[in-house]
């Protein structure tokens, strides 16, 4: 019952992520998630503040 797949972090998506967290202020781990998902044309998920208002991500706040 395992969903999902492994991506290996590789020199391209370490540097777009690079430019993802600069252009959308993201710690780094938060820019590998979100390019990552980008990648896969996947909505991603998340009460992580950090994502908010991002293209493709639906945050949904803690309160």
């Amino acid at each position: 019952m395992q969903q999902g797949r492994v991506v290996d972090l590789d020199a391209s998506l370490a540097l777009e992520a690079a430019v993802a967290g600069a252009r959308h202020r993201l710690p780094l781990a938060d820019s590998v998630v979100f390019v990552t998902a980008r990648r896969a044309n996947a909505e991603l998920w998340t009460q992580d503040v950090d994502f908010e208002g991002l293209p493709g991500v639906h945050y949904f706040s803690k309160r």
